[in-house]
């Protein structure tokens, strides 16, 4: 079986969120079942020196976007300890200019016609190196264009006629939306895929809903978010799309794990002092260099939160805004590390700079990071929604107990104290009242160090890694390719 995964990220050589993670770790765990290629935007931001990364003999290829040509190049690496190949499409026009994934400010219409090209671009190169999918995984808008593609342009191509499409969703908020010329510009008939069965929303072109129409499957990142988004809730106006006769039964949930050899903390060269889960009291060693770094005076009596997000509304930081009196009096320490929304980067600066027992980061450092999810002693999660979140699962499997929101994937996740076997605590309400009373409850708990060491022993022994996942993509892909059992 042939699967070619498509997506805007895939760490490490590029990565903006959880979506590289994913990228980066799903295809070493079914590479022995599956005969794997990835193809993502070769952006400006990645080292080819670093991965070897090098281009195609002859691969120069020139595409049509309306009336005008652009002009390609393929370059590929490994991904590492891997024998799968990474491809990565370059445009001068609308990848290699940016040393950044996502670019801010850009031109709504420019970041459609990114995406498109990208799209475009890789069903025209995997057909050029005749690598015929049996299973196109496209993940998120950015890749949502590959499903219509595959029942329009190429309906009756004998390449890809026979190809299935997965499409899996991240994140419903953002869905890719604009207006129906974009169509002309990715070559793509209007009476075909513009219309209420395809990817016409409210008269405007809305790319995941196309795909979430033409795929033959679709996938959430937890089950509990699959059951969330069919609710007016949380279905940010695709419910009643999800909910259709023809989609409903396409729709499955399946948890995304984290690649245990990645984040481990009995290997991870970036933090200060390695542990696993019998040596957690080199945890410490950890939490004195991470207070140092930040400023802080280690006190062992007094626990420190750590937090490590993109700083968007999605992440519960106008709860973190509205209880900021309550954190700044609690007996514990807060370091925060993230970039995003400029109001929130304010906001973390100004307590940083005015409140004695809180640190900020603003911008991100895998390292730093890293030496957060080591050195503190719980994790704070407060999101409004959360489609899977790997936050919490890189925290329990450092040994800092999470404390979040049960909502989507954390709801999954976490077992609750005062559960049997609880790795956590969590809170229901969306409010800053019922998130301070978690973490009121998380530092009562560290006061009671057999209590505490259990969880923690809990946290860290949680198996999260891909096995069980990969397990459950791998029996998806052979049914939909029709072959089950071989």
């Amino acid at each position: 079986m042939k699967i070619l995964f498509a997506s805007a990220e895939v760490a490490p050589f590029s990565k903006a969120g959880g979506l590289a993670d994913v990228m980066g770790s799903l295809p070493k765990y079914i590479e022995k079942d599956a005969e794997i290629a990835i193809f993502t935007p070769f952006h400006g931001c990645i080292d080819a020196n670093k991965y070897g990364i090098k281009e195609l003999p002859n691969s120069e290829m020139w595409l049509t976007f309306g009336n005008q040509g652009h002009k390609f190049r393929l370059f590929m690496c490994k991904l590492p300890d891997t024998d799968i190949n990474v491809f990565f499409i370059h445009n001068d026009w609308y990848y290699s200019c940016f040393k950044e994934v996502y670019p801010r400010w850009l031109d709504t219409r420019y970041e459609h016609e990114r995406y498109v090209a990208f799209s475009l671009a890789v069903m025209e190169y995997a057909k050029a190196l005749n690598f015929k999918a049996d299973i196109i995984h496209a993940n998120d808008w950015h890749t949502a264009m590959l499903p219509l593609y595959l029942h329009s342009n190429y309906k009756f191509d004998d390449f890809w006629k026979d190809t299935k499409s997965v499409f899996e969703i991240h994140n419903l908020a953002y869905q890719g939306i604009w207006t129906k010329d974009i169509l002309d510009f990715a070559n793509m008939r209007h009476d075909i895929v513009f219309n209420q069965w395809g990817c016409e929303h409210y008269g405007v072109v809305n790319w995941m809903k196309g795909a979430i129409n033409y795929a033959d499957r679709i996938i959430a990142v937890s089950p509990n978010y699959a059951k969330e988004i069919l609710t007016s809730e949380y279905g940010e106006g695709m419910d009643y799309t999800l909910r259709g006769a023809a989609n409903q039964g396409k729709l499955i949930g399946i948890l995304n794990g984290i690649d245990y050899k990645v984040f481990n903390p009995k290997t991870d060269k970036t933090i200060f002092k390695n542990y696993e889960a019998k040596t957690a009291k080199y945890k410490a060693d950890n939490k004195k260099s991470l207070c140092e770094k930040f400023g802080l005076k280690y006190n062992p009596e007094r626990p420190l939160i750590g937090f490590v997000s993109r700083l968007v509304d999605q992440k519960g930081i106008d709860l973190i805004r509205g209880a900021e009196g309550a954190l700044q009096g609690m007996n514990a320490d807060f370091v925060f590390l993230g970039s995003g929304n400029s109001d929130y980067e304010n906001l973390f600066i100004w307590l940083s700079n005015n409140t004695p027992n809180i640190r900020c980061y603003v911008g991100y450092k895998a390292e730093l990071a890293n030496l957060i999810y080591a050195g503190s002693d719980f994790f704070l999660m407060p999101s409004k929604f959360e489609p899977c979140g790997l936050s919490q699962l890189i925290a329990m499997r450092y040994g800092s107990l999470p404390i979040v929101r049960a909502t989507g994937g954390l709801e999954d996740t976490i077992c609750g104290y005062p559960l049997d076997n609880s790795n956590g605590f969590k809170f229901w309400g969306y409010d800053s009242g019922s998130m301070v009373g978690a973490i009121n409850a998380a530092l009562n708990i560290y006061k009671d160090k057999y209590v505490f060491d259990a969880m923690r022993k809990s946290a860290m022994e949680s198996d999260f890694s891909w096995k069980k996942s990969a397990a459950k993509y791998m029996a998806m892909y052979r049914e939909l390719a029709g072959v089950e059992g071989k």
